[in-house]
């Protein structure tokens, strides 16, 4: 008999009641150390005040309006987000998979207009996650993905994550949009190096395509930067992005340039709830406290002392673990044990982690994890290697 919640997820045997800052404890008191944080959603941790207060007051005023009419915490966000990166203009979504449909109607939409209705192909790139609605299955073209969901949406051309060689040659006058994340999340933590994002930017503008990258995951401060372009100077054309944005609460948002935005006038896309009042009230307070003077610094310091203490783990734990990847606070350790074993004795030592592929455990932190609490993990992590050598 099918259970009533539809079985389509392998759960830990764990409930959490209750989460402050890095922790969470489960039903039966233990307290787990948050290395996941709801896989880079919690940026701020768990009940983190501002949100709480956020939520709170905007809850007991005005949940949802829908977009018939204007949204004051949407504009205020909005003007956030515009004056704090490349955009000139923001829609806003649920989550990331609503994020990527927007993202990609809003490619083809520009070219149509444009004059050019054959620019209609994305270019994208194996390891790639975009969500699970027909155009991010579509968009990944994994296996894993897309068997049993055909027939597939066209329009999508799958190359070889890092094969700019390949990516060159693929531009055809079809090719309307790159899109691209700049550290891979699903696919195990990898970084496209800063080189590659320029070279990306350059092979776009002089082949006429836009841009789309997909911060969802990296985004946000995750990397140490507000968004992890910025690392690399330069910016797309279109972004996506979702999951932090909200510090738990469902929000995403897709960010354009004037130019790219120029196809989508009133009535070429909507929204029931994005952007309602609720979420936008608490995107608005994680905004706030993320573009706050030294936080972004705070994160690096941070990240500087985990990516560090992770070299000694993997290094005391050769058989247990090969190496550490990543950048900012979104970090991997590709394992030489099954890398599920490893998620699993670190449930075992009340330390969570969350997996990803190419055999790798995803640390994706509150971005306000302590220096305290970066020690403890090293230490519990360090529990679990041995739990395993065992």
């Amino acid at each position: 008999m099918i259970p009533s919640v539809l079985p389509t997820y392998n759960r830990a045997p764990l409930q959490f009641v209750k989460g402050e800052g890095s922790w969470l404890i489960e039903a039966d008191g233990r307290r787990f150390l948050d290395l996941g944080a709801g896989i880079a959603v919690n940026a701020l941790g768990h009940a983190h005040p501002a949100l709480v207060e956020a939520l709170t007051n905007q809850a007991q005023n005005l949940w949802h309006v829908s977009n018939l009419y204007e949204i004051p915490q949407q504009q205020k966000l909005a003007d956030q987000l515009v004056d704090n990166s490349f955009a000139d203009t923001v829609f806003f979504t649920n989550s990331g998979t609503e994020s990527c449909e927007l993202a990609v109607k809003m490619a083809r939409k520009y070219w149509f207009e444009k004059g050019q209705p054959e620019k209609v192909e994305i270019i994208t790139f194996d390891g790639s996650f975009h969500g699970r609605s027909s155009a991010g299955i579509a968009a990944a073209g994994s296996e894993k993905m897309t068997k049993g969901f055909g027939p597939l949406l066209p329009g999508f051309v799958h190359l070889t994550f890092g094969d700019l060689d390949g990516l060159t040659n693929a531009i055809t006058e079809k090719t309307a949009a790159i899109l691209i994340e700049p550290v891979q999340g699903e696919g195990g933590i990898r970084p496209v190096p800063d080189a590659e994002v320029k070279a990306l930017r350059q092979i776009c503008d002089d082949n006429d395509i836009l841009l789309i990258l997909d911060e969802v995951q990296c985004g946000v401060g995750r990397t140490g930067k507000l968004f992890a372009h910025e690392w690399a100077g330069i910016t797309p054309d279109i972004m996506m992005v979702a999951k932090g944005i909200g510090g738990g609460f469902p929000l995403g948002a897709v960010l354009a340039t004037e130019e790219a935005a120029s196809g989508m006038t009133a009535g070429t896309h909507g929204s029931t709830y994005g952007g309602n009042p609720l979420a936008c009230a608490v995107g608005s307070a994680v905004m706030t406290a993320v573009t706050a003077p030294e936080f972004l610094d705070t994160v690096s310091a941070r990240a500087g002392q985990l990516r560090q203490s992770l070299e000694g783990l993997v290094a005391a734990h050769p058989d247990i673990f090969e190496s550490v990847r990543g950048t900012g606070l979104m970090l991997g350790i590709k394992c030489k044990a099954p890398n599920i074993d490893v998620v699993n004795a670190g449930y075992d030592n009340q330390v969570i982690t969350v997996p990803a592929a190419d055999n790798v455990i995803r640390l994706l932190p509150p971005l306000n994890i302590t220096e305290d609490e970066v020690s403890e993990a090293i230490s519990r992590l360090d529990a679990a290697a041995t739990q395993l050598e065992t």
